[in-house]
């Protein structure tokens, strides 16, 4: 009896090796990662029963295996028949180390487990930004960039201090010119050195050089520049010129008006002189009071000479004859005679002569006595002889 269970069980243990021989495992184990998204995929043959096999998934942190050498598995995925497994869910840490592994199966075989070793920091790629958004600013661009996030909406510098973008951009099309580049931790940027009025294209990279992660690049967003000022800081500017430059105008008007009656009532005055002065300044060409000339004003009348001999009598004689235009009015040459004689100021007696008190008219010889003689004589011209 004894002998025919031993026998018994060799032969299940027989079976079982045979069984679990003929079952392959999972070939080309990864994981597919992507900031904290976690997928496991494996390849399988396909074969005959392929439809009736399954696969098992299990992740262990590797401490538990080194230092309490226990092996409590967790299953994520169990008697699935897709390729794959989502460890998302799981939210493994970030920072450590992982053991991952699957395994065949169907209804009586079972292949043996394959495992990975799975660490996030060092492993998982980082993806580009969530979001881009171009806009345009005074003749520039701004970039907003928004952070990768993880599969609980957070953001991947929360586990990437370190981790910054790389900006692409250049004129649209692009043809033969190089793209401009830039590196900023900054989530809001602006593009310099643009030309207004111009279309940009623009994308995005995340990178993180500790483990040289690169992203690939965002979606390419193209965008116009606009002029350097709004519409309405143009309309405003306008505006304002306009007025400065119609005050400026007003302003030289105003000027040249001003100026122009300046120049008038200096020159022209439109205050005439009063009668009084008028009757004084414009008298008669004969008058003793000073005048205005006119056109019909008489010649000025020159003196040529005068000598004067003085001696130790009493009584000075002066002799003049003075220059004159023919005059044919009585009038203009006794007030030309009386006019030159209060202005030389001197008497004068005629030598050898007594009489006094005689005028001659149109040539003749006029004689008068004062403190002596004086005696003037017409002729054509000047001479005076004084004896004393």
């Amino acid at each position: 009896m004894k002998t025919h269970t031993r026998v018994s069980l060799l032969l299940q243990f027989g079976i079982s090796a045979v069984v679990f021989a003929e079952l392959p495992t999972p070939r080309n184990v990864t994981v597919h990662t992507l900031n904290t998204n976690y997928i496991l995929k494996w390849d399988w043959d396909q074969g005959p029963d392929s439809k009736a096999v399954t696969f098992t998934a299990q992740y262990l942190a590797r401490f538990k295996i080194k230092a309490l050498g226990k092996y409590n598995w967790t299953t994520v995925c169990e008697a699935t028949s897709e390729h794959h497994c989502d460890f998302t869910a799981e939210d493994l840490y970030y920072f450590g180390i992982w053991i991952l592994r699957v395994r065949a199966q169907n209804d009586l075989l079972v292949s043996s487990w394959i495992q990975i070793q799975f660490c996030p920091d060092r492993e998982a790629a980082i993806g580009p930004p969530s979001a881009v958004v171009v806009s345009p600013v005074k003749g520039l661009l701004q970039v907003a960039i928004s952070d990768p996030l993880t599969n609980k909406n957070a953001s991947m510098k929360m586990l990437l201090q370190h981790m910054y973008y790389y900006i692409q951009y250049w004129k649209d099309p692009l043809e033969s010119q190089k793209p401009t580049s830039l590196t900023t931790t900054n989530n809001l940027v602006i593009l310099p050195d643009l030309e207004s009025r111009t279309w940009y294209c623009v994308r995005v990279q995340s990178r993180y050089d500790f483990y040289d992660k690169i992203s690939v690049f965002s979606p390419t967003y193209c965008e116009q520049t606009d002029s350097q000022m709004s519409y309405w800081q143009i309309f405003l500017y306008f505006l304002l010129s306009l007025a400065l430059s119609f005050l400026f105008v007003l302003g030289l008007f105003f000027c040249f008006l001003k100026s122009f009656k300046v120049i008038k009532n200096t020159f022209y005055p439109s205050i005439p002189l009063p009668t009084h002065i008028q009757e004084y300044l414009c008298d008669s060409p004969g008058s003793d009071m000073p005048h205005l000339l006119t056109t019909d004003s008489e010649v000025e009348l020159c003196c040529d000479q005068l000598d004067i001999l003085t001696s130790d009598a009493l009584v000075k004689d002066v002799i003049m004859e003075i220059h004159t235009p023919p005059q044919d009015s009585e009038q203009d040459s006794r007030n030309y005679s009386r006019h030159n004689s209060g202005d030389s100021g001197v008497y004068s007696a005629e030598e050898g002569s007594g009489q006094s008190g005689q005028a001659f008219r149109g040539g003749e010889v006029v004689k008068l006595e004062k403190m002596g003689q004086i005696s003037f004589q017409k002729e054509g011209r000047v001479e005076s002889d004084v004896h004393v």
